[in-house]
């Protein structure tokens, strides 16, 4: 017998196919949508204005793959990290920040990373495979804050262009009127450069982006990322001015502050010449360290600093709070290793 497929996920067009495929009336294929997105159903018992034939031939075919997270670790600061369950006996993290005006979901997109950047922490663990698109909402549509969710970063496990297909279907799923009717404005993609996956994005998706930059030179790119061989930052940040037309997407570079590696004058002005001419901003993040990495982050004066200069360069530049720090839950220190030993 055929592997059941997993119909949460599937965009309208995929379910039609399905609808086409077993004849069912135009109109079906958005009732099931509606079913799935909007009235939330786990099963296809509860589909009930679809004849009883119809959810028996989806059953026999499909699943609806919804399963909610098995362990929560709560922060001082009231970050929640959430521990999913996925295909393969593994796992993956999704975060919830909460602040004053917005609740913020931090997705992940793989299980694990194969990009290898010596400073994070879900590299470390390497990678393990691709997350589905219904793998990549069940971190939405579980979260037991959905409902109070104000903003969506993928900014999670994993390389979110190095898995372009499921991040599509899901973005169409996430901003569709059929799905969760999401403002594209409301979510941001992350990405460490890798240029076909930003091509496909910036014309199939009117979400944010956020690269992962980190320095200007290419000698130090390449020793704390391995891309920068493959897609130098230059390179990135030229078909970024060629492509990025669309004024209602903000493009920012994510930079974390390295102690005496790249929190220098020499810094600041390579990063002036290299966006120069990018409508864009600067995320100053501070390094959380993780076990058997010697990186240290810079102290707040030198962070400060850095981010004064770069303002007064012309350079739109804000240094982002860190939150989750004592559950592992803050930037480069997802790893599911410790909850699954």
């Amino acid at each position: 017998m055929p592997e059941k497929i997993n119909i949460f996920g599937f965009t309208m067009q995929e379910i039609r196919e399905i609808s086409d495929k077993h004849g069912f009336p135009a109109y079906t294929s958005g009732q099931i949508a509606d079913w799935l997105y909007k009235k939330g159903a786990k099963s296809f018992e509860e589909m009930s204005n679809l004849p009883k034939v119809t959810r028996q031939l989806l059953v026999e075919e499909c699943f609806i793959g919804i399963a909610g997270p098995s362990d929560v670790q709560v922060s001082e600061d009231g970050t929640r990290k959430y521990l999913f369950p996925v295909k393969n006996d593994k796992y993956i993290e999704a975060v919830f920040i909460p602040e004053t005006n917005r609740s913020t979901l931090c997705i992940s997109s793989q299980v694990g990373c194969k990009m290898g950047c010596s400073f994070c922490m879900t590299g470390k663990q390497g990678f393990h495979g691709n997350l589905s698109s219904g793998e990549i909402l069940n971190q939405v549509y579980s979260l037991p804050e959905k409902d109070s969710l104000t903003n969506y970063v993928f900014m999670g496990m994993g390389e979110p262009l190095a898995n372009t297909e499921n991040l599509l279907k899901s973005l169409e799923v996430m901003t569709s009127s059929y799905g969760l009717g999401i403002s594209p404005s409301r979510i941001t993609v992350s990405t460490i450069g890798i240029i076909p996956g930003l091509d496909k994005i910036l014309n199939q998706s009117r979400c944010h982006l956020a690269v992962s930059l980190h320095t200007p030179f290419e000698s130090e790119r390449s020793q704390m990322m391995p891309v920068e061989k493959v897609f130098p930052i230059k390179r990135v940040v030229d078909f970024l001015k060629q492509n990025s037309q669309d004024r209602q997407r903000r493009i920012s570079f994510e930079y974390i502050m390295f102690r005496g590696i790249n929190d220098t004058p020499k810094h600041i002005n390579g990063l002036t010449r290299l966006l120069n001419g990018l409508r864009c901003r600067i995320n100053l993040i501070r390094y959380h360290p993780i076990p058997g990495v010697p990186y240290e982050s810079s102290d707040e004066e030198t962070i400060h600093w850095f981010k004064t200069r770069l303002n007064e360069k012309g350079l739109l530049t804000t240094i982002r709070a860190s939150r989750g720090k004592d559950i592992f839950a803050a930037c480069g220190m997802l790893s599911t290793a410790k909850q699954q030993a």
